[in-house]
């Protein structure tokens, strides 16, 4: 039950009654009050905590741009360039998530804690004056009305009067008071009703607008973050396929370090030690020397010169090369060489048995000569057989095992695929091997296409294309690359492309069933692309645009209609790409850049501003007075669905879209928040003179909305 309204006609009583209900109310004022200061102390701390969390985000924020990713080698794949950017795009998505945030906080206490200090302030703290004063005055006329019933009737009949005068002044100066105070705490009862759940309204709406904002952030986000999944899933890819290629080639380096040549280098490099011969005897210098091989040049730099000796880089010509007899010399690992430039021979000491056996193979030396410890399995011919094994394979992963789950990518057992070859390319009876036999496993026959493929003397797309094939792939234009690619293939040799269009063939068959063996274009350019490309020499350079060559494959799928369609009009040169006003590129994906939506504003609530105001809108924007029947208690679970267009009550003034002031932006911006982008900026502006203009027109009859005029 709730208190017994306070009657004035009550106060001219003061009966103990309206004293114990007068009690009552002023109870609840105290607990009103206490709980009012627990409101600002929790919303004070709430604000607090927010800020401060606001203010680390935009701290990580600006430590992810900070940061620069480096890349190996000369171009960025299309999916590098997309993780290039996305801590610079993180950054700009979490300063446009903080900067609303940092608005809403600096208008939060102007909504909470302001009108509720206020209401504390001026209406509790004005009643606890009425009370102060209600109290005196009623101290003041019971003590007049006691000492008043005490004078005697003998006074003089004049002073009797005067005392009567001054007791009925008195009375009514405590009947005031009373009548005032009375007024005045009903008053707060009444109006803490709306006067402190609105403030709390307006700042949960505020948190609510922001979280909506956030939801609306994430579904702007979901399709950047799949996109950049993708391109994480690719380079990923690419990394293992280029990984498993460099661990070949550091293994390989290991066994035979000067197998591996860098193109355009000396034929032979590396340190010797030669024999200097002085007048006090015989020493032995460090060098550190090139030879080329087809100029027959040897370059000899010094590397343990002794001060104040002007030797430098000898540039020498070579005549002949003879290993040094053990028993001739006291030295190990030695060799003799003549030159034009100098007579009499040159004694050179290697750093062991195998490296002069490199030196005096490079030099022609008059040694039998030492291969590479390295043994080569024989290579595989482009040849007829090698077509049937391939048509075989082909026939027999899209008869038995097209639908396989990673096909191409698992591998099959070693000792299978060994048997497999060995049956096939047996040069008794070449190609009679049934694939179609249960005695081969998917995996081994892929696996053995591979193989195949990997070890021909000479790559599907051929060492001589190769280069141009990568520089196409790297192209920004994806026009030119496409053309570049297509003119390209229309160069290899017959056998060739008809071998490469048999290949893509199948592989554009394998990724038409995708949905069941997971294998995109993009799976099977990173498994082909090594197997049909390949640069002639071994170095880390050309391991790392492996995921170039896996590129040319990847459009190679994607557009073998078009490019099997027949050669373009002129293959002789890749072609120039088509004139157009913007040359089609690859654009990095981004969310900083969408297209912006229309924010909500926050609206402000103070308490004093509303009254004589008739914008009482219930939630489900419906005005009070629209429903028929008495009005029910509802909760935000059991709202009705709105089944006419709600009536929209004209916006007072204390709920106008308020732009942020000046000094309101710069003090966020001080606070740690970036200038948003122009764009937002723009939107934002639009957005608050649209706001404006609306409210400002809503008081004619042409700037309303129907149903206003009710």
């Amino acid at each position: 039950m709730g208190h017994p309204p306070l009657e004035f006609s009550d106060c001219y009583l003061d009966s103990p009654d309206f004293r114990e209900r007068l009690k009552c109310y002023e109870q609840e004022l105290e607990r009103t009050n206490k709980f009012i200061k627990e409101v600002i102390k929790d919303g004070n701390a709430l604000i607090a905590a927010i800020r401060g969390y606001s203010s680390a985000v935009q701290k990580f924020s600006q430590t992810l741009q900070s940061f620069q990713f480096d890349f190996i080698g000369d171009t960025l794949t299309d999916d590098e360039i997309n993780i290039a950017e996305s801590f610079k795009e993180f950054a700009e998505l979490l300063q446009e998530v903080e900067l609303e945030r940092s608005m809403m906080v600096q208008n939060a206490s102007d909504l909470l804690i302001k009108p509720l200090e206020n209401f504390r302030k001026e209406q509790i703290g004005f009643t606890k004056e009425r009370k102060k004063k209600f109290e005196k005055d009623g101290e003041k006329f019971y003590s007049m009305l006691d000492r008043h019933l005490h004078l005697s009737s003998k006074k003089k009949e004049s002073q009797l009067q005067e005392a009567d005068l001054q007791v009925d002044k008195e009375r009514h100066n405590f009947f005031e008071s009373s009548l005032e105070y009375v007024y005045q705490i009903q008053e707060v009862q009444e109006s803490k009703k709306f006067s402190i759940v609105e403030p709390v309204l307006a700042f949960l709406h505020s948190l609510f607008t922001y979280n909506n904002l956030t939801v609306e952030l994430t579904q702007d986000f979901l399709p950047y973050k799949q996109q950049l999944q993708l391109s994480l899933q690719n380079t990923r890819n690419h990394f293992s396929s280029t990984r498993e290629e460099l661990e070949d080639l550091k293994k390989r380096m290991k066994e035979a370090p000067l197998t591996c040549k860098l193109p355009g280098q000396p034929t032979i490099e590396g340190y010797l030690y030669t024999q200097e011969k002085w007048a006090l005897g015989i020493s032995w210098v460090k060098y550190y020397c090139q030879y080329e091989k087809e100029a027959k040049t040897l370059r000899m730099t010094p590397m343990d010169q002794k001060p104040g000796a002007k030797q430098g880089t000898l540039d020498l010509t070579l005549k002949s090369c003879v290993r040094r007899k053990t028993d001739s010399i006291d030295k190990r690992f030695c060799f003799d060489i003549e030159t034009n430039e100098r007579s009499g021979t040159i004694t050179l000491q290697a750093l062991s048995e195998a490296n002069r056996r490199l030196w005096m193979e490079a030099m022609d030396g008059k040694e039998p000569i030492y291969h590479s410890p390295i043994t080569k399995q024989e290579e595989m011919e482009l040849n007829e057989v090698g077509f049937k094994f391939v048509r075989k394979c082909i026939n027999a992963v899209e008869t038995k095992g097209i639908t396989t789950e990673g096909i191409y990518r698992t591998v099959g057992s070693n000792i299978q695929v060994q048997k497999l070859l060995n049956a096939f390319f047996d040069p008794k009876c070449p190609g009679d091997v049934d694939l179609q036999s249960s005695d081969w496993d998917i995996k081994t026959i892929t696996s053995s296409l591979k193989f195949y493929l990997r070890n021909l003397s000479e790559p599907v797309m051929t060492y001589r294309l190769h280069k141009e094939l990568v520089s196409a792939a790297k192209s920004e234009n994806l026009d030119y690359r496409l053309g570049a690619i297509h003119a390209l293939v229309y160069k290899l040799p017959d056998k060739n492309r008809e071998m490469l269009e048999l290949l893509i063939r199948h592989l554009v068959n394998i990724c038409e069933h995708s949905r069941e063996n997971l294998m995109s274009p993009s799976n099977m350019g990173v498994i082909f692309g090594p197997t049909l490309m390949r640069a002639q020499e071994d170095t880390v350079a050309a391991m790392m645009n492996i995921k170039f060559q896996n590129i040319v494959v990847e459009i190679l799928i994607e557009h073998f209609a078009k490019i099997y369609s027949g050669p373009p009009e002129d293959s002789a040169a890749p072609p120039v790409p088509p004139p157009r006003v913007t040359a089609r590129r690859h654009k990095p994906i981004t969310i900083s850049k969408r297209p912006l939506r229309e924010r909500p504003v926050f609206f402000g609530a103070s308490v004093g501003e509303g009254e004589g105001d008739v914008w009482t809108q219930a939630l489900n924007g419906a005005a009070v007075g629209e429903c028929d029947g008495p009005a029910k208690p509802r909760g935000l679970g059991d709202r009705p669905a709105i089944t006419r267009p709600p009536v929209r009550p004209p916006d007072p003034p204390s709920r106008m879209p308020v732009a942020p002031r000046p000094e309101q932006k710069a003090e966020v911006l001080a606070a740690g928040a970036e200038e948003p982008p122009p764009s937002v900026v723009a939107s934002r502006t639009k957005f608050f003179e649209t706001a404006s203009r609306r409210t400002s027109n809503s008081s004619s009859p042409q700037g309303r909305l129907p149903g206003d005029d009710s």
